[in-house]
């Protein structure tokens, strides 16, 4: 048995074929264009999609026994706004999670509805990436084309929609549109009503392993895949992602280490963060939840010190001498784009704060290294609040090559680390979907504890006692310089 991922990202299509063992066949990569064409606009043409992963289709079942490719499955893009006529002719190029439009609206949701509202209602607050308030801009500005709305969907729905003819989507990934009520998984008639669109404008909605049908006659002449093929619905990119990391089960977390970090955490049971942290509260694609926190700038903040600060691209050779595991004075604030969670501040920057004279190189190399691992740590701090229980993480990411930075993540968080054999990312994990969804395995759980392998485990140390002491330390300095950063956000403008 054979079963295809594909991955719809905002850069390309990433399509993997995978056997009923977990290894991986072939891969293949399209790219395709963003059109951003005002300042905080970022778009991009659903048929540019469809095309590209046609043409990947093709050439990976020239290199496969189509005959034995029992199911494809999607990991998406999550938010984007793809609109569709009567006729299912795509009506204008898709909003992305990305574009920055839509403050306005998010202001009148989170402020003229209220937060209270949203909460209740979909389990968040409104964010310029999702999907209600893009569908309110158009209504707003481009009301010919909202008044020709017949299907609403998210980028990978686009593409199921094109292999099965069937309209649907899946719980994760529309968690993220703030028109699902995520704690009873339907559609909210009350978002609905806010937003002024109707149930008939959305897709049917199914569990991420659940097949939505099979790949049509056409389709099938297009891509090469065989028309017996089920067609999985997939999920949002951050959970297909999970999955792909075998974060199923209460207790686990998945850290990434990426240009921006993020700590995803599979939970059993519904909570709803009314903080101002707002940590993310979706659908798993398991079929259960998940809690999401974001720190906008982790090993975007190494990179900045290391390339464009010390002017070197050898990140190992910049940690061989850090030697203060737990005793460094000096802490990094890493807000250099503003930060998401827990702060939600979009002034917020990057700060150095405990140097002297005998301040080293390697010490503001580990500073900036610790300062992204306790950003993390506050983000686990409030999903703990929720009620999430946690105590391991699979770390991935450009940031997990480092030994020092996973060990230094063990310690921060008090977690056993534990990195995987392979990280194929979220095409793996809709692979692993589709064969769920083919029958393969019973379960997302018992599919993922086949096919997944450990090969490294970082547990907490010594240094952990001492970054206990050291963290309250580290959750003042924002407090303390919260001022200072509104003050410096004015300068130039």
């Amino acid at each position: 048995m054979i079963t295809i991922g594909i991955d719809i990202g905002t850069s390309a299509v990433k399509i993997l074929a995978m056997t009923g063992d977990g290894r991986v066949l072939h891969t293949v990569s399209r790219d395709y264009p963003l059109h951003m064409t005002e300042n905080g606009h970022s778009e991009q043409d659903p048929q540019d999609w469809w095309t590209q992963t046609v043409d990947g289709l093709q050439e990976i079942t020239k290199k496969i026994p189509v005959a034995d490719i029992a199911a494809v499955s999607f990991s998406g893009q999550m938010h984007g706004l793809v609109v569709l006529d009567e006729n299912d002719n795509v009506l204008r190029r898709a909003i992305l999670w990305n574009d920055q439009r839509t403050q306005p609206q998010c202001d009148y949701l989170n402020s003229t509805i209220g937060r209270d509202v949203l909460l209740a209602n979909t389990a968040n607050v409104a964010l310029t990436g999702f999907t209600a308030p893009k569908i309110l801009w158009v209504k707003e500005h481009e009301p010919e084309i909202f008044a020709k709305i017949a299907k609403i969907m998210l980028p990978k729905d686009y593409i199921a929609y094109k292999l099965s003819g069937n309209f649907a989507t899946d719980y994760s990934d529309a968690s993220g549109m703030l028109l699902l009520d995520v704690e009873k998984q339907d559609w909210s008639d009350k978002m609905l009503e806010i937003i002024g669109v109707e149930r008939k404008q959305l897709a049917q909605l199914y569990h991420s392993y659940e097949a939505v049908g099979t790949v049509t006659a056409e389709a099938a002449a297009a891509t090469g895949l065989p028309s017996t093929a089920k067609v999985v619905i997939g999920g949002g990119d951050q959970a297909v992602g999970a999955i792909g990391c075998g974060i199923v089960s209460e207790g686990m977390c998945s850290v990434s280490l990426g240009t921006s970090g993020v700590l995803f955490v599979a939970a059993e049971n519904f909570a709803v963060d009314t903080s101002p942290a707002a940590i993310h509260a979706f659908c798993h694609a398991t079929g259960r939840y998940h809690f999401m926190g974001v720190t906008l700038s982790a090993a975007g903040s190494n990179k900045w010190w290391v390339e464009e600060v010390l002017a070197t691209t050898d990140y190992a050779k910049e940690q061989e001498n850090i030697d203060k595991i737990g005793k460094n004075p000096v802490f990094f604030l890493p807000y250099l784009s503003g930060e998401r969670t827990p702060h939600n501040n979009p002034f917020a920057r990057g700060a150095f704060v405990g140097m002297n004279a005998t301040t080293s190189r390697s010490d503001m190399t580990q500073a900036v290294m610790e300062g992204v691992t306790y950003s993390l740590r506050d983000i686990l701090v409030r999903v703990r609040e929720l009620g999430a229980n946690v105590n391991t993480a699979r770390i991935i990411g450009g940031g997990a090559k480092s030994p020092l930075w996973c060990q230094m993540v063990a310690d921060i968080l008090g977690l056993t680390v534990e990195k995987m054999q392979a990280e194929e990312g979220p095409a793996f994990g809709a692979a692993i979907l589709a064969a769920v969804g083919a029958g393969a395995f019973d379960t997302v759980q018992d599919a993922c504890q086949k096919l997944i392998a450990i090969t490294e485990t970082y547990k907490p140390g010594e240094a952990k006692e001492l970054y206990d002491k050291n963290y309250p330390i580290y959750t003042k300095l924002y407090h303390a310089l919260k001022d200072s950063f509104d003050a410096i956000a004015q300068i130039g403008s």
